[in-house]
């Protein structure tokens, strides 16, 4: 069993996420018909963040929303009787929105799965894209990102966590050893 291995620190996550928001501004010319949906909890507040680059550089501000997704989760009985559950924030309408949802880290595409479940009861988006900070591999289900802020080789058994200052007051990325 390992150490705890920090692969990214404050400075790296700011960059990774200007990189992104430039991937996002070429992509989208449109601003009007954007919209960033952020997955509990992390990503929620890494949509804030590019929403906020995205104001900055374009004087735009797409809608952010926020999904949970603790019952569309196909797990949600193993995980606990009880699941938490948070609100499901989304103030606008996603008819015929580019959607980008927003993610910390990708792994087996569970989350964004169940994450795609939960926004069709809003609406039916145009399109729906993916962005994560950290994409770890090992999927399960056909689904990629169309904007990655870094690829990490990880073990099954190893944990990427991530850290932002909004909820755990630092911004890192750790790989956890396997258990």
């Amino acid at each position: 069993m390992g150490n705890i291995h920090m692969i990214l620190d404050a400075k790296d996550i700011e960059r990774i996420l200007d990189k992104m928001t430039q991937d996002i501004i070429e992509t989208h010319r449109q601003m009007d018909k954007l919209a960033l949906i952020g997955v509990h909890t992390r990503g929620v507040f890494l949509a804030r963040r590019i929403q906020a680059r995205i104001k900055a550089q374009h004087g735009i501000e797409p809608g952010t929303g926020a999904v949970d997704i603790n019952l569309y989760r196909d797990d949600w009985t193993r995980i606990g009787a009880q699941p938490v559950v948070r609100k499901s924030e989304i103030a606008f309408n996603i008819d015929e929105k580019q959607i980008i949802l927003i993610d910390d880290v990708l792994f087996t595409g569970r989350t964004i799965r169940a994450a795609m479940d939960a926004m069709m009861d809003f609406g039916r988006p145009a399109r729906i894209e993916l962005g994560v900070l950290i994409d770890r591999g090992h999927r399960e289900l056909p689904i990629h990102a169309n904007y990655v802020g870094q690829t990490v080789k990880t073990t099954l058994k190893e944990a990427v966590n991530v850290l932002l200052e909004e909820i755990d007051g630092e911004d890192r990325v750790d790989i956890l050893p396997g258990k």
